[in-house]
């Protein structure tokens, strides 16, 4: 009997210590976001958010606001550049650690993280939303996305080099006056400083698949997102213009091409001066900035692709991400971020840091637009007010499409391994099987 009470004794130690371990485990996940107060007693308030761009500012604004409200902890973890949020989001989502507030793009996204999603449109910065910037979000009155900005890209160039080189940026509306102003740069480069004219990221699938190939895709489906997430197949009209920009940018690029990111091209050699353009969009304003400040106020520009047809003047103009809130957060913290959401569009501490520090282009009433603070911005709000827009469809083309078929094409196409016509015909296919 004494064993067995001594074996008994031992057993029940050994089922409290296990009770006693699972509440520790359980305390340390609500401590890390998952629903329950910090330590503290503090909602906690977790972001994964894409925008590398803005990171320092990002965390900037959330000290400011902490500041303001000692009853939120929030953290953030920023995914993108070279890395791929997309996938990472998921990684995130599948290891329990669910953020609460992320970023999804258009429809495509909005359908598969529709189980996340919590209904913003309660909130004032839903109601102060520009017209057209809750396009793909917004369904039956409920909105599940608040927009990041507006945002659009074209090629950026160097301005100091192109009047030594005596060409006119405005006048570069054609494939054939692209290619002899890059002829031109390209004799001229040594004396120009350069080591190429273009610098083309195609390690990025992004650029490519993304924003090069919306180019020609979106006038497919005039620029409409809900066209293009409803069409069940597409047909490349414009695919022979999407690959002269490719083969242009290719031939005058910084060699080689697929081996060449983002921050090679953007920091370490157009904010150096070593190529005369990228394509790129305003987003790169602050890196260029914070490389050379005086080189980004003064010598910096922006132009469409060359496009022949109607649109030859107009510029890849949306919304890049939207915030939203995960509905599997618990109601206090779903709460919180809409109150932080808010505050960041709508106060004043928050507008002065969207158009100063974020250097957005607000996607909201109440700016004043005169503000805005960089040249590339500037930019993109006057062919935003002149309608001179074409929208970005690839935020509603087939789950990862874009990237995972399209670009991952044109790769193979640049090394060589694949004939044009077949990358069209793969990524027809492909597109038509995901819509099935």
């Amino acid at each position: 009997m004494g064993n067995k009470r001594f074996l008994s004794k031992i057993f029940m130690a050994i089922v409290l210590s296990g009770i006693l371990i699972a509440a520790g485990c359980s305390t340390s996940n609500s401590e890390s976001g998952d629903g329950g107060e910090t330590a503290d007693g503090k909602i906690p308030v977790d972001i994964f958010q894409f925008k590398v761009e803005f990171k320092d500012q990002f965390e900037e604004i959330i000290s400011l606001y902490e500041e303001e409200n000692s009853d939120v902890q929030m953290s953030v973890q920023t995914v993108g550049g070279g890395n791929d949020y997309a996938a990472s989001l998921k990684s995130q989502m599948a290891s329990g650690k669910e953020p609460v507030i992320f970023n999804i793009g258009g429809p495509t996204e909005v359908e598969e993280y529709r189980e996340y999603l919590t209904d913003l449109s309660d909130t004032e910065a839903a109601s102060t939303a520009l017209e057209g910037t809750l396009n793909g979000i917004e369904e039956d009155g409920k909105v599940w996305g608040l927009p990041f900005a507006q945002e659009g890209y074209g090629l950026i160039y160097n301005k100091e080099v192109f009047e030594k080189a005596g060409i006119n940026a405005e006048e570069l509306t054609t494939f054939a006056a692209l290619e002899e102003a890059l002829e031109t740069i390209d004799s001229q480069k040594e004396e120009l400083g350069l080591e190429a004219a273009f610098a083309l990221p195609a390690k990025e699938l992004w650029v490519m698949g993304n924003h090069l190939a919306n180019h020609y895709i979106a006038p497919e489906f005039d620029s409409d997102i809900m066209t293009a997430y409803e069409a069940e197949t597409i047909d490349f009209e414009y695919g022979d213009q999407m690959q002269k920009m490719l083969d242009l940018q290719n031939e005058y690029s910084v060699q080689p091409v697929l081996s060449l990111d983002y921050s090679q091209q953007v920091e370490q050699l157009f904010s150096l001066g070593k190529v005369a353009m990228i394509q790129q969009g305003n987003w790169v304003y602050p890196t260029i900035e914070q490389m050379d400040a005086e080189f980004a106020e003064n010598n910096v520009g922006m132009i469409p692709m060359p496009f022949e047809g109607e649109l030859s003047d107009h510029l890849p103009v949306g919304v890049p991400q939207y915030w939203v809130v995960n509905k599997n957060a618990s109601e206090e913290q779903q709460q919180a971020a809409k109150d932080f959401l808010d505050w960041m569009y709508t106060s004043d501490a928050g507008k002065d840091f969207v158009l100063n520090e974020f250097k957005f282009v607000p996607a909201y009433d109440g700016y004043d637009s005169d503000k805005i603070a960089d040249p590339l911005s500037k930019i993109v709000y006057d062919y935003s007010s002149d309608a001179k827009t074409i929208g970005w469809t690839f935020m509603s083309t087939p789950v990862g499409w874009n990237e995972d078929v399209l670009a991952s094409n044109f790769q193979r196409y640049l090394s060589g391994d694949m004939e044009w016509q077949e990358v069209l015909d793969d990524a027809k296919e492909q597109w038509e099987k995901s819509r099935q």
